[in-house]
């Protein structure tokens, strides 16, 4: 045992995403019962290069005495982490980030059913990461979550083409929006953002927060600002420069 610097987990904190277990290198951290836990301190660089993809805040690195980090016995086991026979890691499906590919597929009749414009996933602010390639040179909509139930032609009128983070200024956390936001457009170079909200009182809230963010991110960047009736229509349009 000596002692050096190792991550340490709240697990209270821990909503078991699984963004930690993809960023670390040497395999350290798996999901158990639904929360990250340090499988092996032997594995465990105490670099801390998982701290910067928990959306929770959950991991931290303290000193303490601890295994020595064992670079030979970490190399054995992300092999037999890569066999297709033994395959021990976890990251929750929710939180998995993916790029995809809308496509068409025929229904029974043989008619063409309307093709999902979804690019990536996951799409909830608080998941997404800053990181994402899916943000980098991205036209971005930032959407109220009951946007796209209000509007029939959401895909095919603001989605194609695009990235898109949503979440509802009521019912979320704004502070943490705002700051999540701001790492966004400080980590990429956006080509346009639109935000998308409805026309009811605490929807607008989602404005603020894009005008907060922008000011904490110190960019230079307006913003198209939509407004929908609740029957799915475009009731306004702004451009808003924060």
């Amino acid at each position: 045992m000596v002692m050096r610097n190792i991550v340490k987990i709240d697990e209270e904190k821990c909503n078991g995403c699984g963004q930690c277990v993809d960023a670390c290198a040497e395999g350290a951290i798996e999901i158990i019962d639904g929360k990250a836990k340090l499988v092996s301190e032997v594995y465990c660089d105490g670099l801390g290069a998982c701290i910067g993809h928990c959306p929770e805040d959950a991991i931290t690195v303290e000193q303490r005495q601890a295994a020595e980090f064992d670079e030979e016995a970490t190399e054995v086991h992300l092999a037999k982490k890569k066999s297709p026979h033994e395959q021990t890691d976890f990251a929750c499906p929710g939180m998995m980030s993916k790029q995809l590919r809308p496509k068409a597929e025929p229904t029974e009749s043989g008619a063409v059913s309307a093709p999902s414009q979804l690019s990536h996933w996951p799409v909830q602010l608080k998941l997404v990461s800053p990181q994402a390639p899916y943000f980098a040179d991205a036209d971005l909509l930032l959407v109220a979550d009951c946007v796209p139930f209000a509007m029939g032609d959401f895909h095919s009128r603001f989605l194609k083409d695009h990235s898109i983070a949503v979440g509802c200024p009521k019912l979320d956390d704004s502070e943490f929006y705002i700051e999540k936001l701001a790492q966004i457009f400080k980590a990429n170079k956006l080509k346009s953002l639109t935000v998308i909200h409805m026309e009811v009182p605490c929807c607008f809230g989602l404005t603020q927060i894009a005008k907060k963010a922008i000011a904490l991110a110190k960019v230079d960047l307006a913003f198209e600002d939509i407004t929908v009736a609740l029957d799915g229509s475009i009731s306004k349009t702004d451009t808003v420069c924060a």
